[in-house]
């Protein structure tokens, strides 16, 4: 209980050094007690030893760190575009990435994206498959939550048919994850803030999902919480396209939003629209001044809150965090669908962009893969 005590203090200062003295303060602990925690996880290898500074007064401290390397972890995020690795060291320093866009369609050559980049981040981190210690993968789709099994993934046709999480457990040894990106995004949106509370990540690209993390946690529901892609927006009919995208991922995913800003175009050839060649410059013509790409703008913004609303009335989140390819959208989009939500909520949330754009979801991921390392170490330690 004292070497786990001394080890999560380590962790929390991270990537700080500290002295025995603040650690004696920060456990509650005695200085002796301290001492012998901390020697017997110098051999462990969990902490790493640095000489002392020069001190004007006084003898100068010995300070110790965590040995980063002592306990690798990898997180993917398996998207039917972009595979991305990351490997991250104890205090979450990135030591590798890796992200490959994928030319050819379909599960099997996904999963052969997902080995290659994986080896690849290895090789760049200088590091075997044995070393890393907990792997978590992101995936989209509804993913059950006991097997990791991918039930349902109309992105990426035959995903479901494949066992991700047994394929890369039968190449690392150690606890593998598979979780719904989205979900993964939340947890990584979640740990960027401070304080308890609800929060709604949405993540918003060519598909539309959103993950809901209560005071820290996860909620899941009974599986398939945040799926609001498939929420139908007022006066849209049922998906008749048989691709398997929502109501709502088909009336505002990135795709749609190029589709509206087009059809505005041909009516208005003199707006910046007609060279709207993808969401991004859709916003940033809004953001210009250009007054069809604003309209354009709002009407997204339109739709998306009236989807939204019902949510925001049941769970009261305390923010919306959007993350994505269309958290590059800036304040346009932002502003735009907080004054559309003001007549539709009783208390309107926060409307906020992630910080972390389209990297929130391997931040997640590498997140939830050192959630299980250091469960596992504080509780064996």
């Amino acid at each position: 209980m004292n070497r786990a005590a001394v080890l999560d203090a380590v962790r929390r200062r991270a990537p700080e050094q500290v002295r025995l003295a603040e650690l004696t303060q920060l456990t509650e602990l005695t200085r002796p007690t301290v001492a012998q925690a901390v020697e017997d996880l110098l051999a462990a290898g969990w902490l790493r030893q640095h000489a002392p500074r020069s001190a004007a007064v006084g003898r100068p401290a010995t300070r110790f760190s965590l040995n980063g390397r002592a306990a690798p972890v990898l997180g993917l995020d398996v998207g039917p575009h972009t595979v991305t690795a990351g490997i991250a060291d104890l205090a979450g320093e990135r030591l590798a990435v890796i992200r490959r866009p994928i030319s050819r369609r379909g599960a099997r050559h996904l999963l052969e994206a997902v080995d290659e980049v994986t080896g690849e981040a290895l090789a760049m981190a200088d590091l075997a498959a044995e070393h890393i210690t907990a792997v978590t993968a992101a995936t989209p789709g509804i993913v059950e939550v006991t097997t990791g099994r991918v039930l349902f993934a109309p992105s990426v046709p035959g995903w479901s048919e494949i066992d991700l999480a047994g394929h890369l457990r039968a190449h690392f040894r150690c606890a593998v994850t598979v979780e719904n990106d989205a979900n993964l995004a939340a947890l990584a949106a979640a740990h960027q803030r401070t304080g308890a509370g609800t929060l709604l990540a949405v993540q918003w690209g060519e598909r539309l999902g959103a993950g809901v993390v209560i005071d820290g946690q996860l909620h899941r529901g009974a599986g398939q919480a945040g799926e609001i892609g498939f929420i139908r927006p007022i006066g849209h009919l049922p998906d008749a396209a048989g691709d398997g995208r929502g109501p709502l991922e088909r009336a505002i995913g990135a795709e749609a939003i190029v589709d509206l800003a087009r059809r505005c175009a041909a009516e208005h050839p003199e707006s910046r629209l007609a060279r709207a060649t993808d969401a991004a410059a859709v916003f940033a013509a809004a953001a210009g001044g250009d007054p069809i790409a604003a309209e354009v703008v709002d009407r997204v913004a339109a739709v998306f809150a009236e989807a939204i609303a019902p949510v925001v009335l049941v769970l009261s989140p305390h923010a919306i965090v959007i993350g994505g390819g269309i958290a590059r959208a800036g304040a346009v989009l932002l502003d735009a669908i907080a004054r559309r939500l003001e007549g539709l909520t009783l208390t309107p949330p926060s409307v906020e962009l992630s910080e972390l754009a389209e990297g929130a979801v391997l931040t997640g991921a590498i997140q939830m893969a050192l959630d299980e390392v250091w469960r596992n170490t504080l509780t064996a330690c």
